[in-house]
């Protein structure tokens, strides 16, 4: 990762700077599911053993039955979305790349570090037009949540791909969306990759579990490129268990939508315009976001700020009465 992206999460910088409040840290820094998925016990063979290559092929069958895909033989399941992001420049070779802004920072500073020549585009016609090796976007985006319809993708896909290039597309937000805005059911024999997250919307972010789709050899490359165990035992039964659990996702995507609509609440009350996001996180706006950042901190809260975009603050979903009311009395 690269030290010089500000990311949400960092509480060690939080401290730093405002100290340990006395209620403790409410982080709603990130957009991780604050309610995380009960993963229960796990066999002591996930801990003492290698993972197998058996249980990584079984969460692989379970990840494309959960995302659509027909064919689980063109996923791969890795440490973490963050660790694809990583290693694609690696495995691709780019001149030039065009990334759909004002988007996840990771992608450019990793095309970057492989030498590329990185523009950030208005519109996927912007990179079509100038004929770049490899387009990214981030579908629902972080921070503002834009959607690009699945069509609108593949055709752009199918495109850039006569055109020599391949088209990333990066659904990190996408499991708590209708389904049929994901790409992935619709994913072409090549040309298109496209990434999934899974620490994010089950709350596990430090179990690092992430997934790739696209063609075959690349597929074929990338395993090869983490080489074995790359996974271990534990995100794989966790993995196998929570991508397994229908009602659980349900249940999930439902409470989300409640507690965004209480969140909506608070924040249009304290004066703050939301101008986008997804069930995860909300995207405000503010003339002076910079001080309310402060003052949140200092009550032990933290948002997300963004140094490029000084009236922007990102907030997570609070999921607790005592959460909210923590928050309201901040903001009044």
């Amino acid at each position: 990762m690269n030290s010089a992206i500000y990311h949400g999460g960092n509480l060690d910088a939080a401290r730093a700077r405002f100290g340990e409040p006395q209620q403790g840290w409410l982080d709603l820094s990130t957009g991780i599911n604050p309610v995380a998925y009960p993963v229960g016990d796990l066999p002591l063979q996930d801990w003492t053993r290698l993972p197998s290559r058996a249980a990584e092929a079984e969460l692989e069958a379970i990840a494309a039955r959960r995302y659509g895909l027909q064919d689980a033989s063109r996923l791969i399941a890795a440490p973490g979305t963050q660790a694809i992001i990583q290693a694609l420049p690696r495995l691709i070779r780019a001149r030039s790349v065009a990334i759909l802004r004002f988007t996840y920072q990771e992608h450019q500073a990793a095309w970057r570090a492989a030498g590329a020549d990185v523009r950030l585009i208005e519109t996927l016609a912007d990179a079509e037009t100038d004929g770049a090796d490899v387009v990214v976007v981030v579908n629902p985006n972080n921070p503002d949540g834009r959607l690009v319809s699945s069509s609108d993708l593949l055709a752009a896909g199918n495109r850039i791909h006569r055109n020599g290039g391949v088209l990333i597309v990066d659904e990190a937000f996408m499991d708590v969306l209708d389904p049929e805005l994901s790409l992935l059911p619709l994913l072409p024999d090549d040309g298109i990759i496209v990434l999934r997250s899974f620490g994010k919307t089950w709350g596990l972010a430090g179990v690092r579990l992430g997934f790739m789709a696209g063609p075959a050899r690349l597929v074929a490359d990338l395993r090869a490129y983490f080489g074995p165990w790359a996974v271990s035992g534990p995100a794989l039964t966790i993995g196998q268990r929570a991508l397994a659990d229908d009602a659980w996702l349900a249940a999930t995507i439902k409470r989300l939508h409640a507690d965004c609509a209480a969140f909506h609440e608070i924040v249009q009350t304290a004066s703050l315009e939301i101008v986008g996001g997804t069930p995860l996180y909300r995207l405000t706006r503010h003339p002076n976001a910079h001080t309310l950042f402060d003052r949140l901190g200092r009550a032990g809260i933290l948002v997300r700020p963004f140094p490029d975009r000084p009236e922007w603050l990102r907030f997570g979903i609070p999921a607790t009465d005592r959460d909210r009311a923590r928050l309201r009395e901040a903001l009044a």
